[in-house]
């Protein structure tokens, strides 16, 4: 906390009064009309003196409150509000059969595709306070589900209660990646992003998710893919639960995003470090500080001051 004035030079004005009087008192020319002793009137004399000291204790502590409130007394603070980062994510999850594969290790146990991406996708979407965020996931076919909001809490329980075959079994990569682009075409965000994630190749058949991803760019919608599982098409071609890693590569390119080979678990937890980077979320920004003003506080007292001076010369 840190005490400090918005305009300082305003205490100048402070012996204002003081240099008034000064030179209102040399320059004024008194001339007596009448002479009269000098012991007559030195009681009424006195009494006067005695109250103009208390008048004008009250006027020069009045104008010391004024001028200490025009100066801007105010007090520096901080929040631990996240501000709106204006960016809207959307995480396209693959929730085809292929994803029950255990082919991660974790603590020496085998762990299925899902329940790996579950947590890490739920920690990664967690931490995105201030972001905008949305879950959509397909297999057969896809859908929301989670429309976007600011609970990030809300979607990361989403993520983790997300069930294989609730979208069936295939794996409509395109399809997803469509609902993704057109939910965000629908966005006033000022970035809009979507993380696309699977584990196998596109089984939509209708349009080429290349070119879903040409409408995503031309929309302004960065992509990124992260193809999942350790065999691909590449250098696998006829294993079975390969990803088609050249197509999720092809579509970050197109998207303007970048696109990550996770194989391990290992790889998983650097991709989420990296996204995090690459998309910096609000909560990493400093603390937001602000001014909170205190004028209110000497003006007030330098306004009951005026009310008291006001009434005593009244009586």
């Amino acid at each position: 906390m840190q005490l400090a004035l918005a305009f300082p030079w305003i205490l100048l004005l402070l012996p204002l009064p003081l240099l008034v009087s000064r030179f209102a008192a040399t320059s004024k020319s008194v001339r007596a009309a009448l002479t009269v002793p000098a012991g007559a009137f030195a009681a009424a004399e006195a009494a006067t003196h005695r109250g103009d000291r208390v008048g004008q204790a009250l006027s020069l502590c009045a104008w010391s409150a004024l001028v200490l409130a025009l100066a801007g007394p105010r007090v520096s603070e901080t929040t631990d509000i996240v501000p709106f980062s204006g960016r809207e994510i959307i995480l396209a999850l693959d929730l085809s059969g292929s994803m029950v594969k255990e082919d991660f290790v974790l603590d020496g146990k085998p762990l299925s595709r899902l329940d790996a991406v579950k947590r890490v996708a739920s920690g990664f979407v967690a931490a995105r306070k201030g972001d905008r965020i949305a879950l959509v996931v397909f297999g057969e076919r896809p859908y929301v589900a989670q429309p976007p909001t600011f609970d990030v809490g809300s979607v990361a329980r989403s993520i983790e209660t997300a069930q294989i075959g609730i979208s069936g079994r295939a794996t409509a990569i395109a399809d997803g990646l469509g609902l993704s682009v057109k939910r965000l075409e629908e966005s006033n965000a000022a970035t809009k992003v979507i993380v696309l994630l699977s584990d196998g190749v596109d089984t939509s058949g209708k349009v080429p998710a290349t070119d879903v991803a040409r409408l995503a760019a031309r929309h302004g919608i960065r992509v990124h893919t992260i193809a999942l599982g350790p065999d691909d098409l590449e250098h696998r071609p006829q294993s079975r639960d390969a990803v088609d890693a050249a197509t999720l590569r092809a579509i970050a390119e197109i998207g303007k995003g970048t696109s990550f080979r996770v194989r391990t678990m290992t790889d998983l937890e650097a991709m989420a470090a990296t996204l995090d980077r690459l998309e910096p979320s609000p909560m990493q920004r400093p603390p937001l500080r602000y001014w909170r003003p205190l004028w209110i506080w000497p003006a007030g007292v330098a306004f009951g001051l005026l009310i008291s001076l006001a009434l005593r010369r009244q009586g």
